[in-house]
């Protein structure tokens, strides 16, 4: 699944779905949209390893690209995500140019990285060849929320290997000493998403960010972000059923 790739390499913005609910129906429906990747969160998503793979399945069919976003910087977890058949990750809370070569690392071949090799679902999903095409094919993105994470933003966008960077932009507003919100309007915080999405941009790899309406995230687009994400499966779910009692007047 090569579809946010293949949008990159066309010089648009992707535009990137989030699942926090462990439901592969949920998966399924999400992957008929047209989004070019479809995010499976096992951070702050209520999904547990076994959930993931079955929400994997589910979107076999689709021309998405999955990703995971892992609850940390573990080797474990990492692995098995790719090999349960994830084609990114994000990672979370990656603080310094030591924390993204380590990412870079689990999630690469050797010579490149320390990935164990144990394709055990990907190879039958994605061929014999999967190995040999595995590191330029998986996209791997550190998260960039924290001040640290920003004072160090130009040595962790040169670290070789990393295809970007994404930005959490409510631990990264509490941690510059603002509210933790998504979909920021701070200038303070804006001058620094802002500086990060240069930065990233000025060392060869991509930017994402999180978003939590439409049109911020058509905004952050204009902004030449790389990848928005619009919301949460939940998030869309809860305005929909807000929308539909407020036309019942319930």
């Amino acid at each position: 699944m090569k579809r946010l790739q293949e949008t990159w390499k066309a010089g648009d913005g992707a535009v990137n779905a989030w699942l926090s609910t462990p439901n592969a129906i949920v998966a399924e429906i999400t992957g008929e949209y047209a989004f070019d990747s479809i995010t499976i969160d096992l951070q702050h998503g209520l999904i547990d390893y076994q959930a993931a793979l079955s929400m994997l399945q589910a979107l076999r069919g689709s021309t998405c690209t999955p990703l995971v976003r892992v609850p940390w910087l573990e080797p474990g977890i990492i692995m098995k995500c790719l090999d349960a058949g994830a084609m990114g990750i994000i990672c979370p809370m990656i603080n310094s140019q030591e924390d993204a070569a380590a990412l870079v690392r689990y999630t690469q071949y050797a010579p490149i990285g320390a990935r164990s090799f144990g394709p055990t679902r990907v190879g039958m999903v994605y061929g014999p060849d999967y190995a040999s095409q595995a590191n330029k094919s998986i996209t791997v993105l550190a998260m960039i929320e924290t001040a640290e994470a920003y004072k160090n933003v130009l040595p962790i966008v040169g670290t070789p290997g990393l295809s970007g960077v994404y930005i959490g932009p409510s631990d990264l507003g509490l941690s510059l000493g603002y509210e933790p919100k998504l979909d920021q309007d701070d200038p303070n915080v804006m001058k620094v998403i802002k500086t990060i999405l240069s930065a990233a941009h000025q060392g060869g790899v991509k930017a994402g960010i999180h978003c939590q309406s439409p049109v911020y995230a058509k905004r952050m687009l204009s902004e030449k972000f790389d990848l928005v994400t619009v919301g949460s499966d939940i998030r869309l779910y809860r305005s929909a059923v807000s929308n539909a009692l407020e036309l019942l007047n319930r």
